[in-house]
């Protein structure tokens, strides 16, 4: 092949969790192959690098978050930021995969060259500002699924004349001091009931604020099940166990959800009200209008969330804001809660392919337009694979699946001869929501996103079992893919 670029086999766009994840995959598959990582911050990590607001947490265990190839050794299943940024870059040496990362580099264009074969992909230095070009056979996006510049926050109504601090915790300053300081946190999420008992510990007061409650489950610290095993085994029997233990409990959970979504209100209502004090009102504030797995459910550790409101360190209002005062929030109730400091913990800014529009021969490809087959290519789109995991479960172990399947297409590929895999999709093919989920920064931007079609291979599977035999098992010469053998002359 005559080159004026350099040559990549695979460029892995992002370096958190899932795309080392995927070097690892390839590094082990295909280790003819080369590589690399291209990472637009100064370091790996991803959304564990770039959140630093007080108590960052999973909101699922890390013997299903992690990674099946790396047993997670620390106590806590749900385990806390830094640790978990620590365990990705421990992987990313341990392998030799941080030498293949370029750090401080943004992908700002990537051209499939259809006479070429391969992706003329554009790099752009954050630190000089200088381009270059390579070569790529395949882009592998692992650069998530929102935007790491702006997190969401609606337009409060007064929001001008509050005198206090309004921080968002997706730019969460490292001096803000909040000692002593009354704050409300605005929202209902995995986010709000995390930063609320952590800033508890020293504030002098913490309200959360919510429109509508969000279901909230109290989780054991150390995983029971994973500590009796230690105890018996060596790490890695313990790990796997523990893991696969947990992967079927998250299926049960969310099993039993969807069959007797009424049993399993009355079953969440329970736990919380034995965690609050005598008479609290639960189906005020924590009494959902939706059924459990509609959205995620929260996981409060032990129940720390309802530790800090019965020690009346921390307090919910359930309400609407009517608008932003001076010295706090007026409610539509007529209630004024008073605030130094405003944390809008009001959710992300969903922003497909980190904001990378594929290009063919030119032409920017429209996302809404394509299908994506098996969630992880896109119909049309040449050599160009996705990270999207799950929403019900573990984001990450379908990112493991995925990866798995991808090197097997690679060398599948390799092994015939074939140097271009294009997903073609059926002729007027009826399609759906790419994401069936109720959080509102899915809902608000369905219309960027590709879809989905009804059947397989062009619908997603959120069932682990049968993804383990999809992804793992399953052909990958499927009569849904063009492959094609090369073309360009020497």
């Amino acid at each position: 092949m005559q080159n004026t670029v350099p040559f990549l086999d695979v460029l892995i766009v992002g370096a958190g969790i899932s795309g080392i994840g995927c070097a690892y995959h390839i590094q082990k598959k295909c280790p003819d192959l080369s590589y690399s990582i291209i990472e637009v911050r100064g370091d790996l990590g991803g959304t564990w690098d770039l959140f630093k607001y007080p108590g960052i947490r999973s909101d699922s265990d890390l013997f299903t978050f992690g990674y099946d190839f790396k047993p997670w050794k620390e106590k806590k299943a749900i385990a806390d930021g830094r640790s978990i940024k620590a365990y990705i870059e421990e992987t990313a040496v341990e392998s030799g995969i941080k030498e293949h990362i370029r750090f401080l580099t943004r992908v700002v264009d990537i051209n499939w060259q259809t006479d070429k074969q391969y992706w003329l992909v554009t790099l752009e230095s954050e630190q000089s500002g200088q381009s270059e070009q390579v070569a790529a056979r395949w882009i592998f996006n692992a650069s998530g699924y929102y935007r790491y510049d702006k997190g969401y926050t609606p337009d409060f109504s007064g929001q001008s004349r509050f005198k206090g601090q309004i921080v968002h915790p997706q730019h969460w300053p490292e001096d803000l001091e909040y000692e002593n300081k009354r704050v409300v946190v605005i929202g209902s999420g995995a986010t709000a009931v995390t930063l609320v008992p952590a800033i508890a510990k020293t504030a002098s007061h913490v309200t959360m604020l919510q429109r509508t409650p969000s279901y909230v489950l109290p989780v054991p610290v150390e995983d029971p099940i994973a500590k009796y095993l230690r105890a018996l085994f060596n790490d890695d029997i313990a790990f796997n166990a523990a893991r696969r233990f947990n992967i079927a409990k998250q299926r049960w959970v969310y099993a039993f959800c969807q069959r007797f979504p009424k049993r399993a209100r009355k079953i969440i209502r329970s736990l919380n009200i034995k965690m609050l004090p005598e008479g609290y009102p639960v189906d005020k504030h924590f009494n959902p209008p939706y059924n459990p797995w509609e959205q995620r459910l929260c996981a409060v550790p032990g129940g720390d969330l309802f530790e800090s409101i019965s020690e009346g360190k921390a307090s919910v209002a359930t309400d609407t804001i009517d608008t932003f005062t001076e010295t706090g929030i007026q409610l539509v109730s007529g209630k004024h809660l008073d605030a130094d400091i405003i944390v809008t913990a009001t959710g992300l800014n969903l922003l497909p392919l980190g904001g990378l529009i594929p290009k063919i021969d030119g032409d920017p490809v429209s996302l809404p337009t394509c299908v994506t087959y098996k969630g992880m290519l896109l119909s049309g789109v040449p050599n160009f694979a996705i990270a999207v995991g799950y929403t019900a479960s573990s984001w990450t172990l379908k990112i493991g699946l995925l990866c798995e399947h991808f090197t097997r297409l690679l060398n599948h590929m390799k092994h015939h001869g074939f140097v271009q895999c294009t997903p073609v999709a059926e002729p007027d093919m009826e399609t759906q929501p790419l994401l069936n989920f109720g959080a509102g920064y899915i809902q608000r931007s369905l219309d960027k996103l590709p879809r989905q079609g009804m059947h397989f291979p062009w619908s997603m599977s959120f069932n682990y079992a049968e993804d383990v035999k999809i992804f793992r098992k399953g052909r990958v010469d499927d009569p849904a893919l063009k492959f094609e053998k090369r073309t360009e002359q020497d």
